[in-house]
């Protein structure tokens, strides 16, 4: 019975996280929509990598879950399940807890301004150092660098193979991957935006470097429709 009891609540568990962690990421997006989107923008970014920072917060969310409901998993999960590591949790817990808090404050603040906003003639960069936003003309942009991640030792959380990928680096070194994308105005598909943006980029003589080296790994995970675009902003050059 005891089995049956830690494997249901294993299940219930990753359930748990995959419901908090999409939860997550929704409310900061919708937080972030309120603050910074203005009604003219095109397409608005959730900057790489601090939009990966969220997963944090499932730290955040453990500590919360296990000192809550700590006497309940004690009822369910066998004894030896626990050691002398409990035993510190407990005792210190509540300094534990503010710590957590604390250290989630900051985090959160930091998580909710990575956000870049594409309009029909700027760009407005917002971080915590500039919660205002600092406003460029597509002028500022000195250069593109577009293509598909191919094979490669890659970290956790960072990109996989077949991502597509369109960095736009600004005159003052910011950097901006326009395929991090949290939301977009109209109903078009974010690679229809891009396309878009990169024809006037182009036009612009924008200085831009592209490679089909690793196009076909799109093509594994994502619908023709869509690697049409992707090979569409690959082929469009100065």
């Amino acid at each position: 019975m005891k089995k049956l009891k830690t494997m249901f609540l294993s299940i219930f568990s990753l359930v748990a996280i995959v419901i908090l962690t999409l939860g997550i990421f929704i409310l900061i997006e919708r937080i972030q929509d309120k603050l910074f989107v203005p009604q003219e923008y095109l397409m608005w970014i959730f900057k790489y990598p601090t939009s990966r920072l969220v997963f944090m917060y499932l730290l955040y969310v453990f500590a919360v879950f296990y000192y809550i409901f700590q006497k309940k998993f004690k009822r369910i999960l066998p004894t030896e399940a626990y050691s002398s590591k409990d035993s510190f949790l407990k005792k210190h817990r509540k300094l534990i807890f503010s710590i957590f808090i604390v250290l989630n404050i900051p985090l959160f603040y930091i998580i909710v301004t990575a956000v870049t906003v594409i309009t029909n003639n700027k760009i407005i960069d917002y971080s915590f150092l500039s919660p205002k936003g600092r406003e460029y003309n597509y002028n500022d942009i000195v250069m593109i660098k577009t293509g598909v991640y191919g094979e490669r030792l890659y970290l956790p959380l960072t990109h996989s193979k077949g991502d597509f990928f369109y960095i736009i680096e600004l005159k003052d070194g910011l950097k901006i991957d326009l395929s991090e994308v949290g939301g977009v105005k109209s109903e078009e598909h974010e690679y229809f935006i891009i396309e878009d943006l990169d024809r006037q980029f182009v036009n612009m003589n924008i200085p831009k470097v592209s490679s089909m080296e690793n196009f076909d790994y799109s093509t594994e995970h994502l619908a023709e429709i869509y690697t049409d675009k992707i090979r569409n902003i690959l082929e469009n050059n100065n």
